[in-house]
């Protein structure tokens, strides 16, 4: 996904699964230089939070805003995130990208200063997280790249996941030949029992073949930046936040268009995807630098109508609609012109339209997903941080 314009998510009810602008892809960032003071910062909020985590107690009553525990460490880059029918955490990681390069001879290239990029096709994974929070690797050697140096190197890798039946897929954000990854496509892929892995649907070509009414220019990503996935009745539906696309993907690797965002939405950096009753509910992102309440909520028809649901929100890059369907956004960033960890939260939209916060203080989160306990599961420092597994999931008590 990008920024510049742009921005990168899903879920359903958890109980009947069954010029100084930036950008971000996958994440990233355009003209923005996250320092070491501010890796300082981000390094003592992850030691502050571990601390809070040490007790979780249960609620009757909650009393809003949250401060949300830690479930699970040891991630790199985590973004999308779903419980399988096995009762685990299922979490996409971005990885750790890669030195190699491709040249305009053999690709079309992302535009400086994000791009040109640089990749490996073994530097992102799958993870699955029991109940205790402990992490072991699906599916490991999947494509990972990263932006130019002088935009922080910001990661992309496998962007979500989703489940049909006990099958595992994946999507792609940062593959294909533009990232440095020419033998890999960004695409879906289907996941086997023996962590064996095959590309179903090519959606890089697909986007070349079936281009959007209004691609930015200065923000284009030729093999796109997918960011969110869900399955809905055995198919696959993928949003693509730099060219504004929802696509549906069949198990044999059809791929159709459900609407394009652009042409009556513009580039509004469509980033989180999920589907409750019939209606897919989309967030999006928005561009740099950052303008408090410029994100929106959208619902969508299978159809391909799309109709505003909820303003005012900020750097949306998750929603989740819970057990009553009630609707929570997940908004990376606030309060800060460009992304700034530990002001990151959960919101929910009330009837009326209006905006209550559910839990605060997050850094950097990049998804979200409703557990079996009712809860929110979250991405946190999803990217930026050189080190790596500094990525995390926390939990945020939701009430009854």
């Amino acid at each position: 996904m990008n920024a510049t314009r742009n921005h990168h998510l899903t879920q359903s009810d958890p109980r009947s699964r069954g010029d100084t602008q930036g950008r971000w892809t996958g994440i990233r960032l355009r003209g923005v230089a996250l320092t070491a003071l501010g890796w300082t910062v981000l390094s003592l909020w992850f030691s502050t939070a571990a601390m809070a985590a040490e007790t979780d107690p249960r609620h009757v009553a909650i009393s809003y805003p949250v401060t949300p525990t830690v479930f699970a460490t040891g991630l790199n880059n985590p973004r999308g995130l779903k419980f399988g029918p096995d009762g685990g955490l299922y979490v996409a990681e971005g990885g750790t990208g890669g030195p190699l390069a491709t040249n305009p001879a053999e690709c079309a290239q992302v535009p400086a200063p994000v791009g040109p990029y640089t990749g490996s096709p073994v530097g992102s994974r799958i993870s699955r997280i029991d109940d205790r929070g402990n992490r072991r690797t699906v599916v490991d050697n999947l494509p990972s790249s990263q932006t130019n140096a002088d935009q922080g190197s910001l990661v992309s890798g496998v962007a979500d996941v989703a489940f049909i039946g006990r099958t595992l897929y994946a999507v792609l954000a940062g593959a294909g030949c533009s990232h440095g990854v020419p033998d890999i496509p960004n695409g879906v892929i289907r996941i086997h029992q023996d962590a064996s892995w095959e590309v179903i649907a090519d959606l890089g070509a697909y986007q070349r073949t079936h281009p959007v009414a209004n691609p930015e220019p200065d923000d284009f990503e030729p093999d796109g930046t997918w960011y969110s996935m869900v399955a809905v009745r055995g198919e696959l539906f993928a949003l693509e936040p730099n060219h504004g696309e929802l696509v549906r993907i069949s198990t044999a690797g059809k791929v159709t268009r459900v609407i394009d965002i652009s042409a009556s939405q513009g580039h509004v950096v469509p980033s989180a995807l999920a589907f409750y009753k019939n209606k897919f509910y989309i967030g999006d992102l928005r561009t740099f630098p950052i303008q408090e309440g410029s994100s929106s909520l959208y619902t969508v028809t299978t159809d391909g109508s799309i109709s505003v649901f909820a303003t005012g929100l900020t750097t949306v890059l998750g929603v989740a609609v819970d057990w009553k369907g009630r609707v929570y956004a997940l908004e990376n960033t606030t309060g800060n012109p460009f992304p700034t960890p530990g002001t990151g939260r959960v919101v929910r939209v009330t009837p009326s339209g209006g905006l209550q916060v559910i839990a605060q203080g997050l850094v950097l989160p990049t998804a979200m997903t409703f557990g079996p306990d009712g809860d929110l599961y979250v991405s946190d420092t999803g990217f930026g941080p050189p080190p790596v597994g500094l990525g995390r999931v926390m939990r945020v008590e939701i009430d009854d």
